[in-house]
């Protein structure tokens, strides 16, 4: 292989991915490095006993047909490959506190009737907050999402669609709280509109950002929730397919110690094994705790990455429960994706919200014949999974795992008599695995900000290095990543001339 190209990306995640495809289908030589042996970060899989597991969630936006916020799609089409998928007639089935019972149809109107049945008080309200959410969500459905940080794009932009860049940039600063309590008052609505906020971005409506919301609650009803058939570690399979097709490299096992500077510019990696390759331009999708942190441990933290340390801190990671489950436990007309919360006053607790998906529900072949998959998540933080024995750990596993199995018997009776196989997780497990500092799936505010304007962008203070993923605009999920991708992969051509 050879030792010099024009891009490094360090990370097989979607974000990662999306940038090395991009560039590569311009013409860029791009190399990848992969610290596991598959590609797609939690975006991967895993098999056991003849269930294909995905990694992290199922429920999966960007798969579109039309518009422009179907950013998998596009990203996948740009390096001549595609992926069947199945679509998703419910995003969520919400399980909550005395007895609320809300689906979330991927029909709008057919939504607003049952939040509106549940609320009837509130009717009108629950459509005017909605439908301003699709008002954020077409500024951005006609324009193309690429670098915010380019000015030749933004200024294009602006004299295509200014109706809309002024839309957006109205919102930019705002929060979904903001805009829910315009028209809401009755407070078990509004803890619903935090728990719809809280499904995606880990945090309440007050400190999720409107550009953020009005892409999630309208995307469901546009694009609408799609599931990769074969699962979703086939969307990063698909991407390095691409990648390779169009004379890009990913190689695996290649664990990257240090990134090179050379005069304050990042120029090239050194891997754990001692290989080192130059890059004219070097891209991080590790989080941005474990890039300045661990990948640059002899350079000052920048001004930047610390003034955005006193505004973001680690989302928690997760506790996780692989589970296989005869079929009879599943009824045929049950949703794929559950949300079950007992209590408001715990939802963002350890363990206070836990999170469902059954794959299977759309692909059968992701298990054997006459069984499901479950996999069932909930948050959790890496401090009391410290200093355990193999003994105490285990343990631990087991016990948190029964706690789980025991609330979700309320919505699937028969569920731990059902179990034919079971794998848990814990954020020690994301950290192994992933790469991720603490097992942690991202930042989130440390208090109520300006909305999206706080977020970092590609570009960081160190010539040549760049950050994508989660850690940067627009924030966590997929689809967002991918946003990131394509954002970080113009900046970067732009500034290769490509």
């Amino acid at each position: 292989m050879p030792s010099k190209f024009d891009v490094i990306v360090i990370g097989s995640g979607i974000g990662g991915l999306v940038t090395a495809t991009q560039l590569a289908a311009k013409g860029a030589q791009v190399l990848v490095l992969e610290s596991y042996v598959i590609p797609g970060g939690s975006s991967g899989y895993f098999e056991r006993n003849g269930y294909h597991f995905d990694v992290g969630a199922s429920m999966i936006f960007g798969f579109g047909k039309q518009g422009t916020t179907n950013l998998l799609t596009r990203a996948l089409d740009a390096v001549n490959v595609s992926l069947e998928t199945i679509p998703d007639p419910i995003q969520i089935d919400y399980h909550l506190p005395n007895d609320l019972r809300v689906q979330v149809h991927r029909d709008y109107e057919k939504f607003l009737q049952e939040l509106g049945d549940k609320f009837p008080q509130e009717r009108q309200g629950i459509r005017n907050f909605y439908d301003e959410c699709w008002q954020v969500f077409n500024c951005l459905n006609v324009m193309e999402l690429l670098s915010l940080e380019e000015l030749g794009y933004l200024t294009r932009v602006f004299f295509q669609h200014p109706l809309a860049c002024l839309g957006l940039v109205k919102y930019l600063p705002k929060n979904v709280g903001d805009i829910a309590r315009k028209y809401i008052k009755d407070p078990t609505l509004l803890k619903f509109i935090d728990i719809e906020c809280y499904c995606w971005s880990v945090v309440p409506a007050d400190i999720t950002p409107m550009i953020n919301a009005g892409m999630v609650f309208s995307d469901r009803h546009y694009g609408g929730i799609n599931y990769p058939k074969g699962g979703v570690g086939k969307i990063a399979e698909k991407l390095v397919e691409g990648l390779k097709k169009h004379g890009g490299k990913i190689q695996y096992k290649a664990r990257v110690d240090r990134i090179l500077m050379e005069k304050g510019r990042a120029i090239g990696v050194e891997l754990s094994n001692g290989e080192i390759y130059y890059g004219k331009r070097i891209v991080s999708n590790a989080t941005r705790w474990d890039t300045f942190d661990k990948l640059l441990p002899d350079t000052p933290l920048p001004k930047k990455e610390q003034t955005w340390r006193d505004r973001y801190q680690e989302s928690p990671s997760f506790l996780s429960l692989h589970l296989g489950v005869e079929k009879s436990v599943i009824p045929p007309d049950t949703a794929c994706h559950h949300i079950l919360l007992e209590n408001w006053q715990h939802m963002q607790d350890p363990e206070g919200t836990i999170f469902v998906s059954i794959p299977t529900l759309l692909d059968p072949d992701l298990a054997p014949e006459g069984y499901h998959i479950i996999h069932s998540f909930t948050p959790d933080w890496i401090a009391p999974w410290k200093g355990l024995s193999t003994t105490e750990y285990e343990g631990k596993k087991e016990t948190a795992a029964g706690r789980i199995i025991e609330r979700l018997e309320t919505i699937f009776p028969g569920l731990d008599a059902g179990l034919d196989y079971m794998e848990i997780g814990t954020p020690r497990t994301h950290q192994k695995f992933l790469n991720r500092h603490n097992g942690t799936y991202g930042p989130i505010p440390q208090r109520k900000l300006l909305g999206l304007l706080p977020m970092p962008f590609n570009r960081t203070s160190i010539p040549g290095l760049y950050c994508v993923g989660d850690s940067t605009f627009p924030g966590q999920g997929l689809n967002a990543v991918a946003f990131s991708g394509f954002a970080c992969a113009h900046r970067i051509a732009v500034d290769l001339g490509f």
